[in-house]
This record gives structure tokens, sequence and C-alpha cells, in this order.
């Protein structure tokens, strides 16, 4: 039974879609079959795996609203053990399009139910918003990680995050954990990075990732080609540090039996 994770955190630019292309694509490379699902209408994530939006016939959208079935609109094996559920502008419009519509928080966790047994690991990259989107993935979700970047504001909304985790859990998917946050865009330069790291482990009552994600021209490039950092600059600095990654979230002794 495939583990799906939601990839969440409503402020945007915090490398959310960074995380998700990558944390996927080095879960792939280590040999895991992995699906990777666009919910973010911008679609960054599917430009980010080098697809091209306008040429797609069906989308994660169509799928919601029963225009086509989950495998019709699957991009298998983009790379290697990694497949797409691509995103779609029409996405956007999903807060008026679903409202009324029965049971609209469970579309997603419905829509994947049958297919997650295929994979190893389910990627979700949620909207940088805390609407219908990112409840539907909340509530397909087994955990949740917390991309946090290294900045002053790193902890602004993350309160009101956690509080709508906890209130998914309690309400629509109680088995709903947060796997770990992880920080990203750390500069060993800049003093104000380690600090923001030392003030999130000293508040947040959460499990942080040892991994830290490094401020890394490279990572800032892949998308521009279309590939994850692990094949646009394997011996990179951010490829290094999601491979990492991809070991913790892998070893995790929530998961381990």
């Amino acid at each position: 039974m495939g583990r799906i994770i939601a990839i969440a955190n409503q402020k945007g630019g915090v490398g959310k879609t960074t995380t998700s292309i990558n944390l996927a694509a080095c879960l792939a490379e280590k040999g895991n079959k992995v699906l990777a699902i666009d919910m973010d209408p911008q679609g960054n994530m599917t430009s980010g795996f080098g697809i091209d939006k306008n040429d797609i016939t069906y989308s994660i959208y169509d799928t919601m609203c029963g225009n086509c079935n989950l495998g019709e609109a699957l991009l298998i094996n983009v790379f290697e053990n990694l497949s797409i559920v691509p995103a779609s502008r029409e996405l956007a419009g999903a807060e008026i399009d679903f409202i009324n519509t029965e049971d609209k928080q469970y579309i997603l966790k419905k829509t994947i139910k049958n297919i997650r047994k295929k994979y190893d690991f389910i990627i979700i990259d949620c909207p940088p918003a805390l609407g219908i989107l990112t409840v539907n993935s909340m509530t397909a979700a087994d955990t949740i990680i917390v991309p946090i970047q290294c900045e002053f504001y790193a902890l602004e909304g993350l309160s009101q995050l956690i509080y709508t985790i906890d209130l998914i859990k309690k309400k629509l998917n109680r088995n709903l954990q947060i796997e770990g946050v992880v920080f990203t865009m750390y500069d060993s330069r800049n003093n104000l990075s380690q600090e923001v790291v030392d003030n999130v482990k000293n508040n947040l009552d959460q499990i942080i990732y040892n991994t830290v994600v490094p401020r890394n021209v490279r990572l800032a490039e892949a998308p521009s080609y279309g590939l994850p950092i692990n094949l646009y600059d394997s011996r990179s600095t951010g490829a290094e540090a999601y491979r990492k990654l991809a070991d913790e979230v892998m070893k995790n002794k929530l998961f381990l039996k």
C-alpha cells in the first residue's frame, strides 16, 4: 500500500514545489515506485518535470470532475520509476466547481484509492493556500511534510497550518500526522539561517528532519530545464540534500514495522 505524503505550507516561496519535485525524484532514484500529483493550479511541479501544460489532454482536475479516470490523466514513467498526474489552470476554479459536490473534501481520496497499491510513495504538491485543494490533499494523505524557509518570517502562518491539520485530523482524516518539518534555502554564510533553525526547534513541537536544504543556484536552475536536481546536476549540494531527505523519509520510524 503506497504511502501518501502531502507537501504543504500556506506560505508561498518556501520551497514547497522544489521539495515535492526533488523528494519524489530522489525516492524514485532509490528504486521506489513513485506517483507525483500536482494539486497546485500554478502547475509548477508539472512544468518542473518537463511537461508542457498546454500539451496535456487530462489533468488531476479532470479526474476530480469525473471527466476521465485517473489512468487517462496519468503520465507513466516520465522518469524512471516516476509517474505524474499533472495540473491544469482549471484547478483555480475548484472552490466554485466543487461547492455543491457531496463529500467534496474526499474527492481526491476516492480518486486515488484504487491506484495507491501500485506505488511505494505518492507525493502531493499542495497549493500555497488552505482551500479545498489543500483540504482534499490532506484528507487523502497519510502524512504531511512542511517545508520552512530559513528566513525571518519562518513561523508566520505556521500555527494556522497546524491548526488546520489538527482540524482535518479531527473531522476528516483521523490517521493524518505531521511527518516532519524540513528547512529549505539555508545559507551557511548568513547567521540568520542558523538562528531561524534554532528558533523553530525550540518553539515547534514537531519532528524536524536532520536534512537541511541549502540555498543553491543549481536547484533554482533545474526547473527551467524540466529536470529534478538529481538529473540536472547529480553532484550538486541540492541533489545531495534531497537524497538525504529521501533516505530519512524512507527510514521514518513512524512507518518502520
